[in-house]
C-alpha cells in the first residue's frame, strides 16, 4: 500500500519541487534570501516537495478508507 501512495503522490512531490526551485532560485538571484534552510535553495526545495508529497499521501489514504 505505502508503494501505491508513493506512486500516486509522486507527481505533487516532483512539481512542488519544481516550482519551489525556481521561484526561490529567481528570488534568491535577486539578493532575498531570508527563509530558506541553511541558505541553500535546493534543500528549501527538497524539504518543500517532501511535506507536500507527504500531504498529499495522506489525503490519498484518507480517501481510500
Amino acid at each position: 500500500m505505502l508503494q501505491y501512495l508513493v506512486l500516486k503522490s509522486a507527481g505533487v512531490g516532483i512539481g512542488v519541487f519544481v516550482g519551489t526551485m525556481i521561484g526561490l532560485g529567481l528570488r534568491r538571484s535577486k539578493g532575498k534570501t531570508e527563509g530558506l534552510l541553511a541558505g541553500s535553495v535546493p534543500l528549501t526545495a527538497l524539504a518543500a516537495g517532501l511535506l507536500a508529497m507527504a500531504v498529499m499521501m495522506l489525503i490519498t489514504y484518507m480517501g481510500m478508507r
